[in-house]
């Protein structure tokens, strides 16, 4: 590594006017990072980690927000001399337009916003190519089908063809990651690149950055939530709080021995890989300066099965030529059984694709089974009418991934969780508003909120009024998909926390989809893994983590990043094969699941 910094921030002040007047993002932070070196940049939403970035890129202008002081300094050549320094802050539209995606790379977070949805993948992946390195079209076409392999893209000679919105989120994301390579910059900033992807992908993707980092020399600012991706790539740790610098060093360092108070509560906030061997039930996090209700494990209150779920097959047909028949099915569940106590929590983990969700919204009836049963409490929910149907589903709420697509935003918080109250007719006038205080108080929100609308709330709080909604008709069962993955660390803490003292005082059962396996192992009894449609490993909590028995599952915990610099992965560690399609002709028939029982209750997948 060489101590030449090409990038440094010195002394950086950003404002945004807003209607309330000068608002200020980001305040005197100084730090650089150098030629083959990462430096990760931790803190919760706001701290300003974003803009400092957007900053270096000169992005931050199209936000809204004024470079109000200091210099953006970066190093074109590579000459140790100052000779090739120049100040981004004061470099014109059209430099920065030879800059942008050729020397310095950019990785978004939300690769849908950050993708042209009108343009191919491969139009928008030999743009850059063509117009930086004046390259031909076939020459331009050769790297981007490079490009695609080196992110492990499954058929990438048919996604140059695609659109954006043909590909799953992980696709897309890694896309992104591949348009912002295609230059070989010098500096790449990666702003929170993997926080929607699956955990193996994550490990592939981070692995990859790191060696494009040792074999070109390129300088990485990668931005993150995500203690245990630090613990991965990090040479250097900036951790920023409310738009300052509070803390800064060697990654190891930043772990063992962290010196202010705010970089000890993001530590104590992740949920390690391990920490729960030997222990049978979940188990609450504890956060600086919070007292958890909950004290010590939440046991199973009753054995009785409230959910039982049987050979519950889900496909979706492809449609094509020029009738628009069905060509092909996408096999996203395939003969998945499993059963859930009162009181109790499964999870269901795999890959995007995998099938998880489907099979959360097939329970649920939000997409229509193809054939199987759902035996809620005695009452099997695939032979109900519409009105059965509706009367079934005060047993059974979800809560999704990202709720401000699932809330109104033009509705009160009010209005928004008593609906479902009203709708059932389980109350009427001040009762109504008695009972959304109630739930208000359960999150953990201020009765004040009630007035409040969906975009006045943070994420965190946000996804607390999608569980007192999904509370709100004191459901049997609750279905969470996908339901901590976008939010900060001590904020995914406190959810899960309240998640499961919910569960402990109401026993509530839980069906929780994840691709987090340290969250699952957290919060868990039983666990169910998913490849291909397919349960392929399920059995109590210990028995998944402390004993994996089938080859994905050993492969799945294997790809996840431990919160400790001392133990990161190799490439070497991480052998993934390509994920094949789930979709297959008409009439194909995959036969029916088969399992060996290994242990009592842990059951797997033959073949």
């Amino acid at each position: 590594m060489l101590d030449t910094p090409i990038a440094s921030i010195e002394n950086l002040r950003v404002e945004f006017e807003t209607k309330d007047g000068t608002v200020v993002g980001v305040e005197d932070v100084s730090f650089s990072i150098n030629a083959g070196e990462t430096v990760c940049v931790v803190g919760e939403s706001g701290s300003g980690k974003s803009v400092s970035s957007l900053s270096l890129m000169r992005l931050v202008e199209f936000g809204g927000g004024t470079i109000a002081g200091g210099k953006l300094l970066f190093d074109r050549k590579g000459d140790p001399t100052d000779a090739d320094k120049i100040d981004l802050a004061e470099a014109g539209d059209g430099l920065m337009r030879t800059i942008r995606g050729n020397e310095i790379g950019m990785i978004f977070q939300e690769p849908m916003t950050s993708l042209n949805p009108v343009f191919t993948v491969g139009r928008q992946l030999t743009e850059g190519l063509r117009v930086h390195k004046g390259m031909t079209k076939q020459e331009a076409e050769a790297r981007a089908l490079e490009l695609l392999h080196q992110v492990r893209i499954p058929e990438p000679e048919r996604r140059l063809g695609q659109y954006p919105h043909e590909l799953s989120g992980g696709m897309r994301q890694r896309v992104v990651i591949a348009i912002a390579l295609a230059c070989e910059p010098r500096l790449l900033i990666a702003d929170e690149p993997t926080t929607a992807l699956d955990v193996t992908i994550q490990a592939e993707i981070l692995a990859l950055i790191d060696r494009l980092k040792r074999e070109t020399g390129t300088a990485v600012m990668f931005i993150t939530h995500d203690m245990a991706v630090v613990a991965q790539m990090a040479d250097r740790v900036v951790v920023m709080y409310r738009g300052k610098k509070v803390e800064e060093g060697p990654v190891e360092e930043i772990f063992e021995n962290p010196q202010h108070p705010y970089t000890k509560s993001l530590l104590a906030a992740v949920p390690k890989l391990g920490e729960m061997r030997g222990k049978d039930a979940p188990e609450p996090m504890r956060l600086l300066g919070q007292e958890l209700k909950t004290e010590g494990p939440i046991d199973v209150r009753e054995d009785k099965v409230l959910l039982d779920v049987k050979n519950l097959i889900t496909r979706f047909p492809v449609k094509g030529g020029f009738f628009r028949r069905t060509v092909a099915n996408v096999h996203a569940v395939e003969d998945v059984s499993f059963r859930i106590k009162h009181g109790e929590t499964l999870s269901l983990v795999g890959e995007s694709g995998c099938g998880k969700s489907s099979a959360g919204r097939s329970i649920l009836r939000l997409v229509q089974p193809l054939s199987g049963e759902v035996w809620l409490d005695g009452k099997d929910v695939m032979i109900f009418g519409a009105n059965e149907l509706r009367r079934a589903r005060r047993d059974m709420q979800m809560v999704f991934q990202d709720p401000f697509a699932s809330l109104n935003p033009q509705m009160q918080l009010v209005d928004q969780v008593s609906e479902p109250i009203r709708n059932y007719g389980l109350a009427t006038g001040t009762e109504v508003n008695d009972r959304v205080a109630q739930l208000f108080d359960r999150v953990e929100l201020p009765r004040s909120f009630m007035r409040r609308y969906p975009h006045e709330l943070s994420g965190g709080q946000r996804q607390r009024i999608a569980i007192a909604r999904a509370l709100a008709l004191n459901p049997k069962l609750i279905i969470a998909d996908e339901a901590v993955s976008a939010l900060d660390v001590s904020v995914q803490a406190q959810v899960l926390n309240l998640i499961m003292e919910l569960q402990a005082e109401l026993g509530i059962s839980i069906l929780f989809i994840s691709h987090d396996m340290a969250v699952v192992e957290r919060v868990s009894h039983n666990v169910g893994v998913m490849y291909l449609g397919r349960i392929v490993e399920i059995g109590s909590r210990r028995q998944i983590f402390e004993n994996p028995q089938h080859e994905y599952t050993q492969a799945l915990l294997k790809a996840v990043p431990i919160a400790d610099p001392r133990q990161r992965k190799s490439e070497r560690d991480l052998n993934f094969k390509p994920i094949p399609s789930p979709i297959f002709p008409v009439d194909h028939d995959p036969g029916p699941s088969l399992y060996d029982e290994v242990e009592p209750g842990h059951m797997v997948l033959k073949g």
